[in-house]
């Protein structure tokens, strides 16, 4: 005994469809593999090298008049108040500034840098203070400069879940 059966239509069996959903799954991700490229910044990217190199050889220059100058400073960041505040050390050359300026550059995205500028401290006579903006988790370089931008100290910090450690900063080598 003989039946004519037919085959029920394709889009009922399993193997044509598990066969496309391979193709189908890249043809997603390279969706989102390009709205993401299309939507993110490209913060490294520098459109002028030859202007950034002759740059770097001025912030050298800053650094040997920091160590000639003997400046040094600690800085506390206070993020439970959101200030910062910095105790500036110098040698009896150096003439207290009316102010410095701290930036917070974050060291993938330029997008995310911070400038404070402080003021001098009212209880401290070569303290200054300045409100502290929310900084993002990673790897952040503090530069404290004089208003004129003679001198510079800087250091790296790592910010993460644990309060900021007081951080000294001195003359880079």
């Amino acid at each position: 005994m003989k039946t004519n059966a037919l085959p029920p239509p394709w889009y009922r069996e399993l193997w044509p469809w598990l066969l496309m959903s391979g193709p189908a799954v890249v043809v997603i991700a390279g969706f989102i593999t390009l709205y993401l490229a299309a939507s993110g910044q490209d913060g490294l990217v520098v459109d002028d090298y030859y202007k950034q190199g002759k740059t770097i050889n001025q912030s050298l220059h800053r650094d040997a008049v920091a160590r000639q100058m003997g400046v040094t400073a600690t800085v506390r960041f206070d993020q439970i108040n959101d200030r910062v505040v910095v105790d500036l050390r110098r040698s009896d050359k150096l003439v207290l500034p009316t102010s410095l300026t701290i930036s917070l550059v974050h060291a993938t995205r330029s997008g995310h840098d911070k400038v404070i500028k402080l003021m001098p401290a009212a209880n401290d006579p070569e303290g200054f203070a300045g409100r502290l903006p929310p900084l993002g988790i990673g790897k952040w370089n503090v530069l404290l400069e004089d208003p004129q931008k003679q001198w510079r100290l800087q250091k790296e910090i790592v910010v993460g879940s644990t309060p900021l450690p007081l951080l000294s900063l001195t003359p880079a080598n």
